[in-house]
């Protein structure tokens, strides 16, 4: 009985909704939204938790592992093919896996090695697109068990310049060790993207005087990525208890090129409207965790252990000037092309380290009691240059760190008021106290400074259980989470964007989700929420005028979320699911004299079986719905748009 909000969901239903990416995957889970692309490219997402709309402020696991370190979650490598569950909870993340989260995690488990969804799938879709998977589960070497997974895709959108073109493996190993067991876990990624141009926001409202799908990047604008990822895993039983180990490295190469139109939106025919960057960067992440789960007397559990992230980071910005046309006829040059007016680089080296632990007490079979307590060492150095291609004296060379050691904890209880059978009712609050360094986005300008570090303190009460013979399953839960330094993204007195701390925010509300088995091959699924996420204070400068918007929405903040899921599966014959999606108005800037209207969204999944054969047909966002739905860290005032309507047919073979 965990005190807290957690939603899971299986691969079964993943696969039975057609969902393959982030948004698709956690479209029933009440009060979050995911929405595709971003600063990080159209295979990236910015996830939304207790309303709060942050690249950062969330936990992304993998397998055991926090996927993006001591950085931030890598989504565009996620990858969904073989996923046997995700697991999704609000709040933030307990005493185990660093500094890293306030108001979610999401934790994608594939199948373990010797087993797997043991299927291909190839399927073609409209603008040219077109994917394929594989995973199954290996022979067996002796006691070595093993499986891989192998997919790749290729996409296209209303942008004609704008794709994803990626491949993936995931090979599992484990083999009995010692008294235990030992698991390897490889995983490559290597993606390409050209990456869309976001909309300015012009006045109160999103300009209209650049098209729907024109895209300003220079000609050779990229995101390219090769990703190296490897994980050693050991679990062996001690007669003190349990003894878990985790090691994994990542290593990531990334190019990244791309430009933005100024706010101003000249366009004359003759003078630089937008800033080019042409960047290299290398990211290096680890992980390593070692825990002891041990079973005391009287109902009493613990959990000892400690962790380590590391992460560093080094990029070079090669940053130049262009004239686009708005009109979004002919291709802007490419960077090479242009002159460099500077060049920033960052070297950036972070360590989280912390040791914890974690007591479990069920003192009657009704109760359950959890806390937890953790002791943060966060290191980091940061090295930063910028060098000025017009003047030399401008040159500047920083160093600067911060180091901090900080308690982080949690309190809660689970409570069961009633049973009857597979029905039930449980009571359950929790307080958690959370930390975690700033974020660091590797943005083109020179940023030598070391933010301060976040800080939060939540509070939940809810009830959830189970009625009418176990079919109906709810949760309801009420909020409140205190924010201190939450890095949000705004403009300098130049218009330029950068990354500052608000003073604090405080986010409220209440979620309901709900699950109905109407019979063996019917579920419906329905969410309502209801959020309220406000500065409490902070100051923002509006062209050189400070603002103060103490009191106002947060950005993209919308107070109501809702959706609806109905999903029929048979093992043979037509099965399919509909999923509708409503996303209340919201703010888009903090002043909150700009905003953005209500919309919904319809995906649909049609699918026939035949002997071990099954046809499908997807489609995502069924009425082609495109408001703005992520706010850019580097584009100053501008806002990338929601996916267009999106087709899919594919063709399965179970093995």
């Amino acid at each position: 009985m965990v005190p807290a909000d957690v939603t899971v969901i299986s691969g079964d239903e993943l696969r039975a909704r057609g969902a393959t990416d982030l948004r698709s995957a956690l479209a029933l889970v009440a009060g979050t939204e995911a929405p595709s692309g971003g600063d990080t490219g159209p295979a990236g997402a910015v996830p939304s938790f207790w309303g709060l709309h942050e690249f950062d402020a969330f936990l992304l696991v993998v397998d055991g592992v926090p996927w993006g370190g001591a950085f931030n979650p890598s989504i565009p490598t996620l990858d969904l093919n073989d996923v046997e569950r995700i697991e999704v909870m609000k709040g933030a993340a307990p005493v185990m896996f660093g500094a890293t989260s306030f108001v979610g995690i999401i934790q994608v488990i594939h199948y373990p090695a010797g087993y797997a969804a043991n299927r291909i799938t190839v399927g073609v879709g409209d603008r040219g697109s077109a994917r394929g998977s594989m995973s199954l589960a290996l022979p067996d070497i002796g006691s070595y068990q093993q499986s891989l997974a192998v997919d790749g895709e290729s996409l296209g959108y209303a942008d004609k310049r704008e794709t994803v073109s990626n491949g993936h493996v995931l090979y599992r190993g484990s083999l009995p060790l010692m008294d235990g067991d030992f698991g390897i876990d490889g995983d490559l990624t290597f993606q390409r993207q050209v990456p869309p141009s976001p909309v300015i926001l012009e006045g109160t409202a999103l300009t209209t005087r650049t098209p729907r799908d024109a895209n300003y990047n220079p000609a050779d604008a990229r995101i390219d990525e090769n990703r190296y990822h490897a994980a050693l895993h050991y679990t062996r039983s001690t007669s003190a208890g349990d003894w878990d180990t985790t090691l994994s490295f990542a290593h990531s190469d990334i190019v990244d090129i791309r430009g933005f139109l100024r706010p101003t939106l000249l366009d004359d025919g003759s003078s630089p409207n937008a800033d080019s960057q042409a960047q290299r960067r290398l990211i290096q992440d680890g992980y390593f965790d070692t825990h002891l789960s041990m079973e005391a007397s009287r109902g009493l559990s613990f959990v000892w252990g400690l962790d380590a992230l590391y992460g560093f980071g080094k990029q070079a910005s090669v940053n130049g000037e262009y004239y686009a046309p708005l009109n979004g006829q002919g291709l802007a040059p490419p960077t090479t092309a242009l002159h460099i007016d500077e060049i920033n680089t960052v070297s950036d080296t972070r360590i989280f380290v912390g040791q914890y632990v974690q007591a479990d007490w069920k003192p009657t079979p009704r109760l359950d009691v959890l806390a937890g307590l953790r002791l943060n060492e966060t290191l980091e150095n940061k090295t930063s240059a910028h060098l000025d291609g017009f003047d030399p004296t401008a040159n500047t060379l920083d160093h600067n760190k911060k180091n901090v050691v900080r308690p982080a904890g949690t309190l809660g209880f689970s409570y069961r008021t009633w049973s009857d059978g597979a029905d039930e009712a449980v009571l359950y609050a929790d307080y958690r106290n959370a930390f975690k360094p700033a974020a660091i986005d590797f943005g083109p300008d020179n940023t030598p400074n070391v933010l301060n570090p976040e800080t939060a303190q939540s509070y939940e009460a809810g009830l959830k259980g189970k009625l009418f013979g176990g079919r109906f399953d709810y949760q309801t839960e009420a909020f409140l989470l205190n924010f201190k330094n939450l890095v949000v993204a705004t403009t300098d007195a130049l218009g330029n964007p950068v990354l500052q701390n608000a003073g604090g925010e405080r986010l409220q509300g209440v979620e309901l989700e709900t699950r109905t088995q109407l019979g063996n091959s019917l579920l419906l699924a329905a969410n309502v929420s209801y959020h309220d996420a406000k500065f409490t204070h902070f100051t923002v400068d509006d062209n050189g005028t400070p603002v103060d918007v103490s009191g106002r929405q947060l950005t993209l903040s919308p107070p109501i979320l809702a959706s609806a899921g109905l999903i029929y599966t048979l093992a043979a014959g037509l099965d399919g699911s509909l999923t509708a999606n409503y996303v209340g108005s919201r703010f888009l800037n903090e002043e909150n004299t700009a905003t953005a209207s209500a919309y919904a969204t319809l995906d649909a999944h049609i699918s026939y079986g035949f002997g071990t054969w099954r046809l499908s047909l997807d489609v995502q966002n069924l009425a082609d719905q495109r408001p703005p739905v992520t706010q850019s860290e580097f584009g100053a005032g501008s806002y990338y748009l929601l996916d267009g309507r999106r087709l899919f047919l594919s063709l399965t073979k179970a093995l």
